[in-house]
Parts: structure tokens; C-alpha cells; sequence
């Protein structure tokens, strides 16, 4: 279905983005991505918001990868959506069975009928027909900020109170058993995840949303909205785009503070970049994901274009590398996705080890965390963000949630892992503590 395209400046309107979320709460379904007008080569827009489902596909792990391939082939247009840390049981002969108080489905994608890209000082409305004669209502109506938010700007009487689903004591004892299967040469290195969670209480998920991206200020922002399930993520990661023939893979392992001081804030970076035990687990990624992509690749064009390289956030300095391929020309790129998931970074190696040992040492069911939110175009591109430094919210259940992890190696000190984890968890903690 073709859509009608419009595009009109928002030079003379700096609060264009603001508004434009604002707006977006009218919907049942909406899902917002942001830039931040982060810098970097990989990049088609400062913004995106689809909103209004068309058509739908939402489902569990059962062959979930062949009905996305089938959904996304026969529409053949702009979808928008998510896939779950969970759907490692439809690649492989996994099982989740961990406490879930979230709920979320295992896949879900959309059809938005309206899409609007901001891209440099233009907003760009791509409509399907069947509203496309709303484009300039719906302009007048961002641009002018009527608000026809849904949201409850609750007022809470006190202070959320936030669990740890583990104790440091257990969290410490956890480690160590992963040591031993590190020693044992079970794995080489294991991402570990622990949850932190909210019961019996409601939270104003636009604000809280606005709150962390301030904080933050990551490149692969997003605001999620289906019915009562929200997420509101500060994600710094790429998991995975697809830019014609070629695949982009961009994972992190390496976390340090950001300092106040300018001298002390070059030491941290710096440290972090000689940092051996940081460079061997971002290494140790980098060649699983140069194996993940030879699976749909051109013979000998994998190859890395970063390695260790260090990127700077508001909040932290982070590690990442880049990884590219060239896909075969008759792969489709469900298979692609389907072939490097879940993403190395939030796994380990040998992966399915890896995933086997989480699943048995961690108390939640990952869910969307640590899965991937993004987007396909209408030619079968797409570019799928990692779900981190992000709050899960359940409306219904009355539930909050977010979880933090960091890599298991053979260096790995307990206690030193447990601390990243706690400077992880910072931003989500903290706007969560003030919203009262």
C-alpha cells in the first residue's frame, strides 16, 4: 500500500519533538525512536514516530521468526516493533521459566497507518490513505502543542519502593558459580542480569520516559507504548541494521563513569581503553558476532571497521566496536536477524552455553530486556537498537521493572561487577526514587 509522503519545516519550532510525544499518548499504540541528535555514520533520522495499528503481528517463541518473515514479506511496508530476549527458544532448543511480571509477548510488530520522521528541520508525515487527509490537522495540532496526552500525571504520596529481586549476598554467590563453569571451560564469558522491580503502584510513564532521556541522552532512545505495556529506554546500543547489502553490528562491553572534572573524565576514558579485562570481553563479543554474521555473508567480507573504540554518553563512557558484512543477495532479512540472535553482548560464549547457564542462574524471565526494538522499511532494511539501561511498566499489573547486567569473565572480581551493575542502574534508579 502506498503512502502518501509531506514533508514541512520545523525550523521555527524548537519544541517540534516534545510535542510530537505529546501527542502521540492519544494512541493505543505508539512507538518513538530518538537519536538525541547523536552524531554518528549509521543514521537515517533524528526521530521516528508510528503510531495507530493497521495490521499486527503478536505472538509467542513458536516459529516466531517465520511469521515475522512471512508478516513482513507480504506488507511490504514501514513496521515497527520488537523482539524478545526470549525468542532464543524458537532458534534454538531453549525454554524460559523464570518469574515474569511483566507479560510481555514474545514478538510483536505493527503496521503504523501514520508515520512521521523528523530529519534535520523538517517533519515528514507518511500516511496511509486511509488518513492521509489528516496530515494538516495533525501538523497544526503538533506544531501548536493541543494536548490530547492520555497521560495521568500521578502524584504519588511516596516514594516507589524498589525491590532487588537477589540480594548482594545471593548476586555474590551467583557469580562465583559462573566462575566455576568459566573454569571448568564450560564458557568463556556469560552476561549476568538481575532485576530490580516496583509492586502495587502506578507510575506516569511519559514523564518518567522524559526524565531518563535527559539524564542520558542515548542514540537509541524509545518510548513504547502497546495498550497497558509500556517501555522507556535509554538504550546507548545498536544491535543490528541492515543499510541495503550491508549489515552494521555495533556491540558494547566496557563501562566507565563520566567525571565533572575535564582532566579526571580523560583519565576515566583513558583508563578504560587500556583496560584489559574490558578489551578482552569486548574482543571475546566482537568474534562471536564475526561468526553470527558469516552465517549470511559473502565469503570473506566480514570484517571489523572499530574495535574497542570509545564512545562518550552523558552519563558514561562506554566501549564499542563495529562490525560489517555483506549479505548474500538472495538472503532475506528476517534470516539475518534470525542468524546473530540474541545479540552476543547480552549473551556470551559459546552462546548457547552461555544462554543455558543465565537461564539457570538468574531469578526473572528477560522478556524485552535484552531483546531488540526497531523497525523494517518497505524494502526489507531495518536497524534494531539493544534493550538496556530501560524501565518496563505494566499498567495492569501494577508492576515496574528494570534490570541491569554486565559480563562474566575469567577476570571478573564479584564485587567489582555487582558495583557496575549498581552505576548501570543509576539513571533508572533515580528517576524512579523522584517520581512522587
Amino acid at each position: 500500500m502506498q503512502r502518501t509522503i509531506k514533508t514541512l519545516s520545523i525550523e521555527n519550532n524548537p519544541n517540534c519533538k516534545e510535542n510530537l510525544l505529546i501527542w502521540a499518548q492519544q494512541f493505543d499504540t505508539a512507538i518513538w525512536l530518538d537519536s538525541n541528535n547523536y552524531k554518528q555514520q549509521y543514521t537515517s533520522f533524528q526521530a521516528a514516530l508510528a503510531v495507530d495499528e493497521f495490521t499486527a503481528i503478536k505472538t509467542d517463541f513458536t516459529n516466531a521468526f517465520d511469521k515475522l518473515k512471512e508478516y513482513q514479506s507480504v506488507t511490504k511496508d514501514y513496521i515497527f516493533g520488537y523482539l524478545s530476549y526470549d525468542l532464543k527458544n524458537d532458534v534454538e532448543q531453549l525454554s524460559s521459566s523464570n518469574f515474569d511480571g511483566l507479560r510481555f509477548a514474545d514478538l510483536y510488530f505493527f503496521q503504523p497507518q501514520k508515520l512521521i520522521f523528523i530529519k534535520n528541520k523538517t517533519i515528514e508525515f507518511h500516511y496511509l490513505p486511509l488518513v492521509d487527509d489528516e496530515i494538516e490537522k495533525d501538523f497544526n495540532a503538533i506544531i501548536h502543542n493541543v494536548n490530547f496526552s492520555k497521560s495521568n500525571n500521578l502524584a504519588l504520596e511516596n516514594s516507589l519502593d524498589i525491590k532487588a529481586r537477589i540480594s548482594k549476598k545471593e548476586y555474590l554467590q551467583k557469580i562465583n558459580k559462573m566462575l566455576d563453569h568459566i573454569k571448568r571451560g564450560d564458557i568463556y564469558e556469560a552476561n549476568f542480569c538481575q532485576e530490580f522491580y516496583v509492586e502495587n503502584t502506578e507510575i506516569d510513564p511519559l514523564t518518567i520516559y522524559n526524565n531518563l532521556n535527559a539524564i542520558s541522552e542515548p542514540p537509541f532512545a524509545v518510548f513504547l507504548k502497546i495498550e497497558h505495556q509500556y517501555l522507556l529506554s535509554a538504550s546507548p546500543e545498536r544491535y543490528l541494521r541492515k543499510q541495503g547489502g550491508k549489515i552494521i553490528s555495533q556491540p558494547i562491553k566496557g563501562t566507565a563513569k563520566r567525571l565533572p572534572n575535564t582532566n579526571e573524565d580523560l583519565k576515566s576514558a583513558s583508563r578504560l581503553e587500556r583496560d584489559i579485562k574490558e578489551r578482552s570481553e569486548n574482543v571475546m563479543i566482537v568474534d562471536l558476532v564475526r561468526n553470527d554474521l558469516s552465517k549470511s555473508a559473502k565469503k570473506g567480507s566480514v570484517r571489523v571497521e572499530e574495535l574497542c573504540k570509545i564512545y562518550s554518553f552523558k552519563q558514561v563512557h562506554q566501549m564499542i566496536s563495529t562490525v560489517v558484512s555483506d549479505i548474500k543477495e538472495e538472503t532475506h532479512a528476517i534470516t539475518v536477524l534470525k542468524d546473530t540472535f540474541p545479540m552476543g553482548s547480552m549473551t556470551g560464549a559459546p552462546k548457547v552455553s552461555a544462554m543455558n547457564i543465565i537461564e539457570t542462574l538468574e531469578e526473572t524471565k528477560r522478556g524485552l530486556y535484552s531483546g531488540a526494538v526497531g523497525y523494517f522499511t518497505p524494502n526489507g532494511d531495518f536497524d534494531f537498537n539493544v534493550v538496556i539501561r530501560s524501565i518496563l511498566y505494566n499498567q495492569k499489573q501494577h508492576y515496574t521493572s528494570y534490570s541491569v547486567g554486565s559480563a562474566i569473565t575469567s577476570k571478573s572480581i564479584p564485587e567489582n561487577e555487582y558495583q557496575e551493575c549498581l552505576l548501570k542502574a543509576a539513571a533508572m534508579r533515580y528517576v524512579l526514587s523522584k517520581a512522587k
